[in-house]
Formats: C-alpha cells, structure tokens, sequence
C-alpha cells in the first residue's frame, strides 16, 4: 500500500461525473480508491459500489468501502476504511474475512492508533494536516505522529486532510506510505493528469 489513496466525494461528483472521475483518477495512476458516500439511499450506494468494484478490478486497484461494513461485504471490495465511532475492526474482520483490507481512522492520536493495530487494523489514517475543503472542522494532526505510529504499530500510514501538491511533500517526508486526496484530486480540471501528479511524488528519482 504505497502511493495515492483517492477518495470520492459525493456532492462534487454527483451521478454520472463519478464513475467519469474515477475512471480518470484510476487512468492516472491511483493505487487505493475509497468511495465515500453518506447518503441514505442505499440502492443507490450499492449500485455506485458495484461500478466502481468493477472499474477498481479493471485498473487493478484496491477498493475500499468508507465506513459500511455490509455493503463491503456485499460487493466484494477489497476492504472497509472505519472511523472512530463506526463499527468494530473486529466485526469488520469476522464479517470480510482475513484476507480483507481494513483501515483505521487515528485522527492525531498516536492512542488511537495503538488500540486500531492491536484491534488488527491493516493500516492506520492520520490527520487533518493541513486546511481542508471537505472537513474543515476536523480536528488538526501533527506531522510527527505519522512517524511515530510507524514506528509503534509497523503498520502504513495514511495522511489525509488538506493534502495539495504544494505540501504533499511535507506529509511523505514525515513518512506517509499514503496520501488520501479528494479535493485537490477530483476538483482538478484534468483529474488524470493531477492523479500522476501525485502518484509521481513516491517515484525515487532512480526509478
């Protein structure tokens, strides 16, 4: 799990205009696609899950379902990213199964992360960073916890929250195996282009 982590959001890309951006995303080079979706109607979650499965596969890209365990399991995705308050990482592994990648989300508490990797959490999400356009009232992270979590749990990190290409550099520095873009990804006016972009930033200038 290294490079960039997209995650959709559903009131900038409503209907059609998702599975468009995350088929140019995945073109670009993505390598974790999370589809995020707080809506009610669960028809139509389900059926935006099932397309986005079947473009993931295309692409060989790992799918992750943000925060619903069931629908997870329903269509088949690779795994479950959890929140704080969503359901357990131990449900969420005896419903996927072992082989199920499932995510943690730490905020910038290094507890957090402990008790994720201990619960048996795959890999562990750390932020906001930086100001961010979709959750601007999260709370603020600092850089140095990513580091610290990787050094304690041996698990890979996530950052997330403001991440631009102006400070990603900043976040995989301090040692993100990650970057979780939304705004500046599926915003861009050529979100192919923005997704290399980013990706191309955990190229080793001998690669």
């Amino acid at each position: 799990m290294l490079g960039l982590y997209a995650i959709t959001d559903s009131q900038l890309l409503p209907g059609e205009k998702l599975f468009q951006a995350v088929e140019s995303a995945l073109l670009g080079g993505a390598r974790i696609l999370q589809y995020r979706d707080k809506s009610s109607d669960n028809k139509q979650r389900r059926l935006a899950a099932e397309r986005l499965q079947v473009l993931c596969r295309q692409h060989d890209c790992i799918f992750i379902i943000n925060d619903d365990v069931n629908l997870a399991a329903e269509v088949g995705a690779n795994g479950v990213h959890l929140g704080l308050t969503d359901d357990s990482i131990a449900y969420a592994r005896e419903t996927l199964g072992e082989d199920a990648i499932i995510g943690a989300t730490c905020h910038g508490s290094l507890e957090n992360a402990l008790q994720a990797t201990s619960a048996g959490a795959d890999y562990l999400a750390f932020g906001r960073f930086f100001s961010s356009h979709t959750k601007p009232n999260a709370p603020a992270a600092e850089l140095n916890v990513l580091q610290q979590a990787k050094h304690h749990s041996g698990l890979p990190v996530v950052a997330i929250g403001g991440i631009t290409f102006d400070n990603a550099h900043i976040a995989i520095n301090q040692g993100a195996d990650m970057i979780a873009v939304v705004h500046s990804l599926f915003a861009a006016a050529d979100i192919e282009m923005a997704a290399a972009g980013f990706q191309k930033l955990f190229t080793k200038p001998d690669q």
